[in-house]
């Protein structure tokens, strides 16, 4: 470890500039939070290794579980409201309601996972967090 004090002139505050909210924009759209050209996603929820037109790497990102997370929030936000009310102003049978609510959660939880899940990249890098940094800190390894 170095024991030499840093200097911090203007020229080291320099660095990108990274709006958050175009980030995850187009993180939602599964495309690269840097450049918004090249695909984000590899596979449904596996991400590229990095962007195919700016180079931009994507293996530090750890979205974990935050985006199933959020889906669910989402979802459950849209649904309960619905069926409280459906369930109290009319009278359906068990079949139908079953018929209805479970294939429109099952499908917009999956519809959502994969925009979430950039989104959630997106807003990673623009915070630069984990590996997203140019200058990660001395003495901590890479994960």
């Amino acid at each position: 470890m170095s024991t030499a004090p840093k200097i911090w002139t203007r020229e080291t505050g320099l660095v990108e500039k990274r709006d958050v909210w175009t980030a995850m924009k187009r993180g939602f759209r599964g495309r690269c939070p840097r450049c918004g050209e090249g695909k984000l996603f590899r596979a449904f929820l596996k991400t590229a290794d990095n962007c195919s037109v700016c180079g931009l790497d994507f293996t530090p990102h750890r979205a974990d579980d935050l985006p199933a997370y959020l889906v669910i929030v989402i979802v459950g936000h849209i649904v309960v409201p619905a069926i409280l009310w459906i369930e109290t102003n009319y009278t359906t049978p068990v079949w139908i309601s079953f018929a209805a609510y479970l294939p429109f959660t099952f499908f917009a939880s999956l519809g959502l996972l994969q925009p979430v899940k950039g989104a959630v990249v997106g807003l990673q890098w623009a915070l630069r967090m984990h590996g997203f940094d140019e200058n990660p800190p001395d003495g901590i390894p890479p994960v």
